[in-house]
């Protein structure tokens, strides 16, 4: 739905209450103005530091180099920042007890003045590799509430208490999230969300600052047109992927990839598509997390029509081992990525 004049725009505050009155059952919605307000406002400050970072001289590395994350992977300025920015909004929220970040090493629990009952687990800049060059980047998250963890009872004599209750409350599958989205920094500013009826797209209207709704209900096409995997690692796939990635050409499709999975996912969402990062010979598990990049990146999918997969396994399904583990991802176009899943069912099945 686009608005044709100021009197018909509809921000995101004002979504979130109508659709708190339309899907009564939902009831988590009547929570999110205040968490979005916090979410809102940390993208904001996101998309100004990228905007501005070569002028601010936030290209780069954290330190010069050599600042690793828990992954052991080295830090770019921004990420760091990004991360501090999102922690302090989602903080002071009111609604937030666990904040669960792909920098940080472990999920931390929300000072009691401030604490509420849900949890967000982000990536705060994805695709940071590609800030100096200027290339899209985006801000991933997911929302569970705590009452519902699944976390199993050997972690209780590995932790203590208030790592226990932060671990117990993070480790879900993503059938448990409430609210996923993204919001991508590119040519503008775009934040999709999905509260489990539907995905929606807004567009930040940078003379009134707010986040307008710009698409209602997306449907992702649900034959592909695109794909989008790291064709490097073609040698590394087993034999099910390398197949299916050449039915996809022959049928005419074209080869997009950007390496910034936000940028990737929004031009699969809006054309129709399959994006993947597979595990392979070098990295059996792929290397996308699966609490902060996988299951809110496949609610967002799904709830657009669309499907994502490991191969074997819905993403959805799947109960986290550890906070940062990693999991094979390819999501997109429901009757190709449908098929994909079929040939890894006929190979096992062929297998035993």
């Amino acid at each position: 739905m686009k608005a044709d004049d100021g009197s018909s725009i509809m921000s995101l505050n004002r979504f979130i209450l109508e659709e708190a009155m339309v899907n009564a059952d939902l009831s988590h919605l009547k929570d999110m103005e205040n968490l979005m307000a916090a979410l809102q406002l940390a993208c904001k400050k996101i998309q100004s530091l990228v905007a501005c970072a070569d002028i601010a001289n936030l290209t780069g590395y954290q330190g010069g180099g050599g600042s690793v994350n828990v992954q052991g992977e080295e830090q770019k300025k921004l990420d760091v920042l990004s991360n501090e920015v999102l922690k302090a909004s989602l903080g002071f929220s009111g609604k937030m007890g666990v904040i669960a970040s792909e920098e940080e090493d472990e999920p931390v629990l929300v000072d009691e003045t401030y604490s509420g009952n849900y949890i967000c687990v982000f990536d705060p800049l994805d695709g940071s590799s590609n800030i100096d060059a200027g290339i899209a980047t985006g801000t991933i998250f997911g929302i569970f509430t705590d009452n519902c963890s699944v976390l199993t009872s050997d972690w209780k004599d590995r932790i203590d208490g208030n790592e226990l209750k932060a671990m117990f409350s993070t480790m879900q599958p993503g059938s448990n999230l409430v609210c996923a989205g993204y919001c991508m920094y590119s040519s503008s500013t775009v934040l999709v969300l999905t509260f489990g009826a539907g995905t929606h797209a807004f567009t930040l209207d940078r003379e009134i600052g707010e986040f307008v709704l710009t698409q209602r209900n997306i449907q992702i096409p649900q034959n592909a047109s695109i794909y989008s995997f790291n064709e490097a690692n073609e040698p590394n796939w087993d034999p099910v992927l390398k197949q299916f990635v050449t039915e996809l050409r022959e049928k005419g499709c074209s080869s997009r990839y950007i390496g910034s999975m936000v940028a990737d996912v929004h031009r699969t969402l809006m054309y129709g598509g399959v994006f993947g990062y597979p595990g392979d010979a070098k990295n059996p598990n792929g290397k996308l997390r699966l609490l902060y990049e996988c299951a809110p990146m496949s609610f967002i999918v799904e709830q657009a029509g669309g499907l994502a997969t490991t191969g074997r396994q819905r993403v959805m399904d799947i109960i986290p081992d550890t906070v940062h583990q990693r999991m094979p991802l390819v999501l997109g176009s429901k009757n190709d990525v449908q098929r994909l899943i079929d040939s890894y069912a006929k190979h096992d099945s062929a297998a035993e």
